[in-house]
């Protein structure tokens, strides 16, 4: 399992980084309104081709609203990360998002969900991500998640990003690199961010697969040639834990891919709409896998516990079948043992070695017994 991770690391491809203006090797700062922002990126798109010159958010909005923009399916796209209220309201105030969805975008631990205020969409997902480790083990961290909300308008998307992972950043180098996609508007790119969400979760269900292959091997394979079966309840159970976190993230992402996938959306364009069947398809798929992970720990931890009782048990036969065996010399010379003036072969030359050779013959025979009844 080792030589998987490793593998898997190895092949990894590292985030591509660009020198193109507006993206540079790091975030950017952009102002807004004069006022300070979380900006990573902001641009504007017309007829699918980013304009060259940088923009603040503002500009940008403007200038796709201009009689040019609208008639060259202009549209905005900001990327922020972690944007604080102060850095997010003038963006908020610009372009007339809703209070009760900044506010959800500001706080994040959301779980992924759709709402619709006014003239925008709110969208939330949540991104998980692999932690490589060289060892399972009872406090292992297995997922990471993190969250993408998007506000999707009919000239503008904005993508507010939480934790870590799920970088937007070559998911926007590829798009640009088809502007005939990208002259769909804000919704080619909604559902670009929904399409690199769900193919993140594949990814990490087929890693979570062999961390679940590796514990039931372990559960149900000899340890050393010890003849002792069972696994660490510990390692199970933290397992159990973060595929719950995998769960939380994928299972409620259902209904708003339904939404988007087969009910007209007067913001979606249809023929994007198309391209959503398939993410809902994949993510039926992975949700499938996750609830399977879920049911296959459960029957694991029951397997491993019922092992561990099963092991309890035969341990339990040992020592009483040892104990039956040493009671009978204990209950001779118990016996034999008593101040009495008149037992049978006290008096007799071999009585000694004749108790000894019975006491032999007894324990053997209930050993043997034992044996054979599977006790020893």
């Amino acid at each position: 399992m080792s030589m998987i991770r490793e593998l898997r690391a190895a092949v990894r491809p590292a985030l591509r980084r660009d020198n193109r203006p507006g993206y540079g090797g790091g975030y950017e700062r952009v102002s807004a309104a004069g006022t300070s922002s979380a900006v990573v990126d902001c641009g504007a798109y017309l007829d699918g081709r980013r304009d060259p010159v940088q923009l603040t958010p503002a500009e940008a909005l403007r200038k796709v609203r201009s009689p040019e923009g609208q008639s060259r399916n202009g549209f905005v796209w900001i990327g922020l990360h972690e944007p604080t209220e102060e850095e997010f309201s003038g963006i908020a105030q610009e372009y007339g998002l809703h209070p009760l969805a900044v506010e959800d975008a500001v706080h994040a631990h959301q779980r992924p969900k759709l709402e619709r205020y006014d003239e925008s969409l709110f969208t939330v997902f949540k991104t998980v991500h692999y932690v490589e480790h060289a060892e399972l083990t009872a406090s292992s961290e297995v997922v990471e998640t993190g969250e993408v909300m998007c506000f999707t308008g009919r000239d503008y998307i904005i993508t507010v990003r939480h934790g870590g992972q799920g970088s937007l950043r070559a998911l926007r180098h590829r798009l640009e690199d088809d502007p005939e996609l990208l002259s769909k508007g804000p919704s080619a790119v909604l559902h670009a961010i929904a399409d690199q969400t769900v193919d993140g979760y594949l990814a990490v269900a087929d890693a979570v697969q062999d961390d679940i292959d590796e514990v039931e091997i372990d559960v149900f394979s000899d340890r050393s040639g010890s003849g002792k079966r069972g696994g660490d309840a510990g390692r199970i159970y933290q397992l159990k834990r973060e595929v719950l976190e995998f769960k939380r993230a994928v299972s409620p992402l259902m209904r708003p891919m339904q939404t988007l996938s087969e009910r007209p959306v007067r913001l979606i364009d249809p023929d994007i709409q198309k391209y959503f069947r398939d993410v809902a398809d994949h993510l039926t798929r992975v949700n499938e896998q996750v609830l399977g992970f879920d049911d296959l720990l459960n029957s694991i931890l029951q397997a491993n516990l019922a092992q561990a009782t099963v092991a309890q048990n035969e341990d339990m036969r040992k020592i009483t079948a040892w104990a039956a065996i040493f009671a009978v010399p204990t209950m001779i010379a118990g016996i034999y043992g008593m101040n009495f003036d008149y037992m049978p072969e006290t008096d007799w030359k071999y009585g000694y070695p004749a108790v000894l050779l019975l006491i032999v013959a007894i324990c053997y025979g209930i050993h043997r017994g034992f044996k054979r009844n599977g006790w020893l």
